[in-house]
């Protein structure tokens, strides 16, 4: 089954840090829930070259945005890091993805838990009505390498003012202050995480959704099953959602 392509253009190339950066793109809006992803391509040597993104805009937003790092030696994201206002992309029709909340049973407390550009479905999740409706409490859990890599602090300190959300951060290779040290999965095991955010983890009260590296996904899934706590399928309700973002 072949792609539809939709056109778009760039309104904004916003650079975080060398290696990270923020498209927002006008294209007609596919259809998709918050949480999901979609292929974004550009032409290279004659052939359409697409990588998936997550959205980073909740649904209702008008204007498309992307969350992206350089993979230096990538096809793909080295060009759309320099692509300028004006220019082109396509945005495939089809979005997909199952890290959305109308897969996620109900609880008292919803953790979700990121890493690098991971941290963009969340974005999109915590923009739209759906877990202050849902959930008593919201905790976003973004660990990153340097602390610059902590981005969108605006737009996350606005949803803390607003909407009560609970924020921490990790910062793994230097101190960072208002940060904690190390990763995520030795956090869960020794409580920190739980200390940092003021708010319980248990099978009974919490649904957790997990984005990111492969080695957090699989050593954060194992600290949760420790505490009873399993994967989320429709046929076994669980505890846990992942997407990979690699």
């Amino acid at each position: 089954m072949s792609t539809t392509w939709l056109a778009g253009r760039v309104v904004e190339n916003r650079h975080w840090t060398d290696t990270l950066f923020s498209l927002r793109v006008e294209a007609p809006k596919p259809s998709f829930q918050a949480g999901q992803f979609v292929r974004i391509a550009l032409d290279v040597g004659g052939e359409r070259v697409a990588r998936a993104f997550s959205f980073v805009n909740p649904p209702a937003d008008p204007v498309l945005e992307f969350y992206g790092v350089i993979v230096p030696a990538g096809p793909l994201s080295p060009r759309l890091a320099k692509l300028k206002a004006g220019e082109p992309l396509y945005i495939a029709s089809n979005p997909a993805g199952f890290l959305v909340l109308s897969e996620v049973p109900d609880a008292r407390t919803l953790w979700l838990l990121s890493t690098g550009t991971g941290l963009a479905p969340f974005l999109s999740i915590l923009r739209t009505e759906t877990p202050w409706q849902r959930f008593r409490e919201v905790v976003l859990v973004h660990a990153v390498r340097h602390a610059r890599e902590l981005v969108y602090r605006d737009m996350i300190a606005g949803l803390q003012k607003q909407r009560g959300l609970r924020y921490v951060t990790f910062v793994s290779r230097e101190a960072a202050a208002g940060s904690l040290a190390g990763r995520i999965p030795a956090a869960l095991r020794d409580g920190r995480l739980e200390a940092a955010a003021g708010a319980s983890l248990s099978a009974e009260a919490s649904q957790v959704l997990l984005c990111g590296n492969p080695g957090m996904l699989k050593d954060a899934s194992a600290a949760l099953a420790e505490r009873g706590m399993r994967k989320h399928r429709r046929r076994a309700p669980g505890n846990v959602t992942t997407e990979s973002f690699w």
